[in-house]
């Protein structure tokens, strides 16, 4: 058995997701102002107001003058923009009314198997925090999915100052635990930005990995999670 005491987690895609695609609410909160616009073309837009502010203003603008609502805002606006939307006041409007709801369990789900993992974990008496590439509303956004009560601490990347893969900010929530990462294991559904990452401090990493999805070559298959209630059985049998 693996002698942990803490375990990190991510969230998008690990613990929560959300509920519809991107594309969905957006065009749903435009018809909500009598704007139609395809959920597809929003999608598509949405990914490259994303990939454009992103490059531009790395982690939500952190340290280049900018909130990470603003930045949100910015992106969101753009999408629609992209889309063929030019009315500024209507664009400003939805852009600010989506900020408001992606912080609500309005656009976000709890996994499968997620919330009974967690408090199996807190009955075993694990320690557990949160390193995640997200904006200053992750705090709101696990309480109101009913998950923040887990968790010690909640690192984000805004927080940090550092994306993951960087160790930096791994570094920072082995700080915050207080507790040397050969006794922690961070849970995570990205090769680079999670399972390899954490194994980059001396962390122990696990990766979860849907069937049928490719698993890479150098992830043995006792740190592969195909679903989250495989993990204490994990950790048992490591």
């Amino acid at each position: 058995m693996l002698r942990l005491r803490l375990l990190t987690w991510d969230v998008k895609d690990t613990l929560l997701r959300l509920r519809q695609p991107v594309g969905e609410s957006y065009a749903a909160e435009a018809r909500a102002h009598g704007v139609q616009v395809q959920p597809e073309t929003l999608s598509r837009s949405f990914r490259e107001a994303y990939g454009a502010q992103s490059r531009r203003f790395p982690n939500y603008g952190r340290g280049q003058g900018l909130s990470s609502q603003q930045w949100w805002i910015d992106v969101v606006k753009q999408t629609f923009r992209l889309s063929g939307v030019h009315e500024d006041r209507v664009v400003t409007l939805m852009a600010e009314n989506l900020y408001r709801d992606f912080c609500s369990a309005r656009n976000w789900e709890v996994l499968p198997g997620a919330s009974e993992t967690l408090n199996q974990c807190c009955r075993r008496g694990f320690r557990m925090g949160v390193i995640s590439n997200f904006d200053n509303r992750l705090e709101k956004v696990l309480s109101q999915c009913n998950l923040r009560h887990h968790f010690e601490f909640v690192l984000t990347s805004e927080d940090a100052g550092f994306t993951k893969p960087d160790r930096r900010i791994f570094e920072k929530a082995l700080r915050l635990g207080g507790i040397p990462p050969e006794q922690v294991a961070h849970v995570g559904d990205d090769y680079t930005r999670d399972y390899r990452a954490a194994r980059a401090v001396g962390m122990h990493g696990f990766l979860l990995q849907a069937a049928g999805q490719g698993v890479e070559p150098e992830v043995p298959p006792e740190h592969v999670l195909p679903t989250l209630s495989h993990l204490l059985t994990r950790i048992e049998k490591g």
